[in-house]
Parts: C-alpha cells; structure tokens; sequence
C-alpha cells in the first residue's frame, strides 16, 4: 500500500513538474517567435526595402538622370539642329558662329558710269548678294583695267577706311573707281574691261569697261586712277 502511494505521489509530482516545463517550454516558444516577428521580420523588410528602394530609386534616378540628360541633349541638338539650317539657308553662319564671306559666285556685279565733273570720272562697281545666304564683305576688292591693246592697269587705293558689312540675300554693297578723264581731244587709253576681284577672295570677275578713255599716260594732271572701299548701299532691298 505504502508502495502505491507513493507512487501516486511520485505520479502527480511527476505530472506537475511536467505542465510546469510544458509550460515553459510554450513560454519560451511563444517569446522566441515573438522575438523573431521582431528581430527577424523588421531586419529583412528593411533590408529588402532598402534593396528594392535602392535598385529602384538607382534605376529611377538613372532612369530619369538619362531622361534629362536625353531630354537635355534633345532639345539642345534640335536647338542646335534648327539654328544650323536657319544658318544655312538664312545667315550662311559657318561652325563658329561667324557670317561667311561674301563669294564671288555669289555675287552679281555690274558697274555703271556715274561721271559728273570734267575733270574726274567715276565708275561705280556694284556687288549684289544673289547667294541665298548672308555674307560678310570687308576691304578693298581688287581691280585691274585692260585695255583695247590687251594691257593690263593695275589700280591703287585711296587709303579711305574700309568697314565689315553683312550683306542679306539681295542686298548690295559698292564702290567707286576714280580716274582723269581724257581731255586731250584724242582716243586716249581705251578700257576695254574691267577686272574685279571681291574682297578676301581670289576669283576676279570680268564687265565691261562703262566709261569713256584715260588720257594717255603722261598727259594726265588731273585726279589719280584710284578704288575706295567697298561700302553696302543703304537703300539696296532685301531679299
């Protein structure tokens, strides 16, 4: 009897120190997967968070870095693009920006007699812009008179101050040749054409000679056979 009772009680301490470990043991898991929904949940959203808020804010940022920079070198090449067509169809700017100067091909060229006086003729050479384009034309143009005889005549500057100027499609610049008139009753130096080189360039044109005779060389007292400037006509129409 003695026996079975204490093995009773050995059973029911037995089974008390058993619920008293079970229970702890469902403590410890209940805290340990607390823990973990803590500790172990927060750490791999945030980690994935900053992973994915990382690749995609780097893509984004990357994504719109290269849209502005595209966006960026777009409308700057369009830009870039319309102005170099606008340059090349209206202003003949080359690449630096600069107005081209004014081609001989480009430029129609007359001359006319505007002799008023006695004593000094004058030969007026005209330079009208035919290009399409602006151009610049600054200095002296170059001049040669040939004569009848197939001679050659070199002529000078008047040392006048020449001046840059822009020429749009259309318009004209001129300037003027100075030379005695032949006063001696005779024929004279008879000018058959008249050479013309525009300014910086190295194409001469040809036209005919409008005026009258030089004197003979020698015989002259009057004016000198001289070029002034090239200068735009301020009345010359545009385009």
């Amino acid at each position: 009897m003695k026996l079975t009772h204490a093995s009773k009680t050995a059973s029911k301490t037995l089974l008390a120190g058993l619920a008293l470990l079970g229970t702890l043991a469902l403590t410890a898991c209940d805290n340990g997967d607390d823990g973990s929904d803590t500790a172990g949940p927060r750490p791999e959203p945030a980690a994935s968070a900053s992973a994915d808020s990382g690749q995609d804010g780097g893509s984004g940022s990357s994504d719109k870095g290269s849209d502005s920079a595209g966006n960026g070198s777009g409308p700057g090449s369009g830009s870039s693009g319309n102005g170099s067509e606008g340059t090349a169809a209206g202003t003949g700017s080359n690449e630096n920006g600069e107005v081209g100067i004014c081609r001989s091909d480009e430029l129609e060229v007359t001359a006319a007699d505007n002799t008023t006086g006695k004593e000094e003729g004058i030969v007026t050479v005209v330079f009208k812009n035919g290009g399409g384009r602006d151009c610049a034309i600054n200095g002296y143009a170059g001049v040669d008179l040939r004569t009848a005889d197939g001679d050659t005549m070199s002529v000078d500057r008047n040392g006048e101050q020449a001046r840059r100027e822009i020429l749009k499609d259309g318009e004209t610049a001129a300037f003027n040749i100075t030379f005695p008139v032949n006063n001696s009753g005779g024929s004279g130096v008879r000018i058959a054409k008249l050479l013309v080189t525009p300014p910086n360039e190295t194409k001469t044109v040809a036209v005919a000679w409008p005026a009258g005779s030089l004197p003979v060389s020698g015989e002259a007292s009057g004016p000198k056979l001289s070029v002034g400037p090239v200068g735009k006509v301020s009345d010359s129409p545009a385009g």
